[in-house]
């Protein structure tokens, strides 16, 4: 599998492998010898499995700690909420957070004829879809259990959790991946090529020290070859709970992230109060804005979800259709 360097063409241009950035490193030959730039046989069996999910969308963050995860299952619900079918993939295979954050921690996996049956979170009305849900945390024996694995072996599991698991029919697959741009990364943008994923979002909080990292994340995403949908600013504020007032903590204010987003010519999709709500939901398993729908957190994340689902035409089709149900 190839690494990303600083300064890397990408695996799938014409300078890798010859350009000067590729000099000591140890996928040189590979990247040289056009590897990378034909169709890989693990990417065309994904595609074939995928074929019956509308989209495919990867929730990434530069650093830990700023809410990607919560981002990604309140995302899934709020979308739930609304009519659409959705699956959430939890490929943080050292830290995976989602099985608690849908409220189906003690539930596991089944395997069937056609492959892995995901979990699914039941929605709180029959108006609302139910969610399916696959990570790495349904195999634990224990909830304490670390998870000591090698590049390889995670690659694997994530190959496996792409070309096993019976999803069905979906309208939005939404993956969470680890922090940072590591091997996972890699994999992921390698084996979801020819399945032609929508793109990313990028989950950030107002901190320059954050936003350092989501440049490194969006230069990452471009050099792969993955579509950037755009970014969310988590925790921009804090709502009270008891009167709806949002105080700016993190500087939030001085519109960094807005500033970060046109000098990385990308979109800034929405802004996210820090609600002790959210917590509270991801904690349960609950969608937020189901629970709270006069929440100013709550109209937020319907801003949000609305401005994801309409980035780009094919999105705006599907969020229409739904719609017009």
């Amino acid at each position: 599998m190839t690494e990303v360097n600083e300064g890397c063409v990408g695996p799938s241009s014409e300078e890798a492998g010859k350009a000067s950035a590729c000099a000591g490193c140890p996928s040189q030959k590979d990247c040289a010898s056009g590897k990378y730039r034909g169709p890989d046989p693990d990417a065309l069996e994904v595609s074939s499995r995928l074929s019956q999910i509308k989209h495919k969308i990867l929730v990434l963050s530069g650093k830990g700690g700023v809410g990607k995860s919560s981002t990604a299952c309140q995302t899934a619900w709020t979308l739930a909420s609304k009519g659409f079918s959705v699956g959430v993939l939890d490929i943080d295979i050292c830290g995976p957070s989602v099985p608690r954050m849908m409220g189906v921690e003690d539930q596991e996996v089944h395997r069937s004829g056609a492959g892995w049956s995901p979990v699914y979170a039941e929605a709180p009305s029959e108006e609302e879809e139910s969610i399916a849900v696959m990570s790495v945390g349904f195999m634990l024996t224990s909830k304490s259990d670390a998870i000591i694995w090698r590049g390889p072996r995670k690659n694997g599991l994530i190959k496996q959790f792409l070309t096993e698991v019976d999803w069905g029919h979906l309208d939005v697959l939404l993956i969470d991946a680890p922090p940072g741009t590591s091997d996972e990364h890699i994999s992921i943008a390698n084996l979801l090529k020819e399945a032609h994923p929508d793109g990313a979002v990028i989950v950030t909080t107002p901190q320059e020290v954050a936003l350092l990292d989501v440049r490194k994340e969006i230069t990452f995403c471009r050099k792969v070859g993955l579509n950037v949908l755009g970014v969310v600013e988590n925790m921009a504020g804090f709502a009270c709970p008891c009167c709806d007032t949002i105080s700016d903590i993190f500087g939030s204010g001085e519109k960094k992230v807005q500033m970060m987003c046109e000098e990385m010519k990308t979109s800034l999709l929405g802004s996210l109060p820090l609600d002790p709500n959210i917590l509270k939901c991801c904690e349960q398993g609950i969608g937020y804005v189901s629970k709270f729908k006069d929440a100013p957190g709550s109209r937020a994340f319907s801003a949000m979800v609305e401005s994801l689902m309409t980035s780009t035409e094919p999105l705006k089709k599907t969020w229409d259709e739904v719609n017009s149900v």
